[in-house]
């Protein structure tokens, strides 16, 4: 990435111009979301590493550019033409995500470490590359896209979970340090949202579990994941993109927003159910 060169363009000035940036833009919410931004009269740039599966973005005025967040040069030169294009960047919507199951016993560190580094560490330096602009123009909107699965838990999904609540912690960190220059930090829980992530999930669930102490339960497991795929059961991500435009349109945004399939009900489970009765209710998945 280093000997990319950045464009060159003038400085932005209208006072209404609004300028949104997508993470994680080449399927799913990530796409959905751009395009619903648009919709609502942002100047959207899309990245994520497939920009092969973009090229439809541009239909809707959405620049594109190769992002990935677990390398640093990509990222730093995405915002870096982003501001030499744009001018400014009022919205950061932090989508990129990776996840998958496996027992804590099988699953090597270094697939732990990998979730990690998406979801909390390329989530961060995006944070700390966009602020610095938004602390000038003394506005700013974040918006971190989690998961229901940080306010719940369930088996062979450890490494998934724990990068989730760290987000969450994080971000409600972060809300704190940054309402003094007036940028607001909010939270998108996700239920079940329809998408090829699931099945791809299931797949290398069962290849990690086969001929192991954990095979039994995962075939049990990917089972239950599979119900998710019937018609009806999961959301659009149209429906979650929907509640992050909102997010960015708010006067006082909320600080989380759960949607999608199941995603109030899990919610309400966790606030009144104690441990071992969510462990029970939870358990019965594996």
């Amino acid at each position: 990435m280093k000997d990319q060169q950045l464009p060159v363009a003038p400085l932005v000035q209208v006072d209404d111009h609004r300028v949104a940036v997508v993470t994680g833009a080449s399927s799913g919410i990530g796409k959905a979301t751009a395009i619903e931004l648009a919709r609502a009269g942002f100047e959207v740039w899309a990245g994520a590493r497939r920009t092969a599966r973009m090229e439809d973005l541009g239909e809707h005025g959405i620049r594109v550019l190769p992002l990935d967040v677990t390398d640093d040069d990509s990222m730093v030169f995405f915002v870096q033409t982003v501001l030499a294009g744009a001018g400014r960047i009022d919205v950061l919507v932090n989508n990129a995500g990776k996840g998958g199951y496996g027992a804590v016993e099988d699953l090597p560190l270094e697939q732990g470490r990998a979730q990690f580094e998406v979801n909390l560490f390329g989530m961060a330096r995006m944070v700390q590359l966009v602020v610095p602009t938004m602390r000038e123009q003394r506005s700013g909107r974040i918006v971190n896209i989690s998961s229901i699965g940080a306010r719940i838990y369930e088996p062979f999904a450890a490494w998934y979970h724990a990068s989730k609540f760290a987000l969450e912690g994080f971000s409600d960190s972060l809300r704190l340090e940054l309402r003094p220059f007036g940028i607001d930090v909010s939270i998108v829980e996700p239920g079940v949202v329809n998408s090829e992530w699931n099945a791809v999930a299931r797949k290398d669930f069962l290849k990690v579990s086969k001929g192991g102490a954990y095979e039994k339960s995962a075939r049990r497991m990917a089972r239950v994941l599979a119900l998710a795929d019937r018609r009806g059961i999961g959301s659009d991500p149209s429906v979650v993109a929907e509640t992050v435009v909102a997010a960015c349109l708010a006067t006082r945004p909320r600080t989380r927003y759960a949607v999608g399939a199941a995603a109030r009900a899990a919610v309400a489970a966790r606030r009144v159910l104690p441990d071992k009765a969510m462990d029970a209710v939870l358990g019965g998945l594996g």
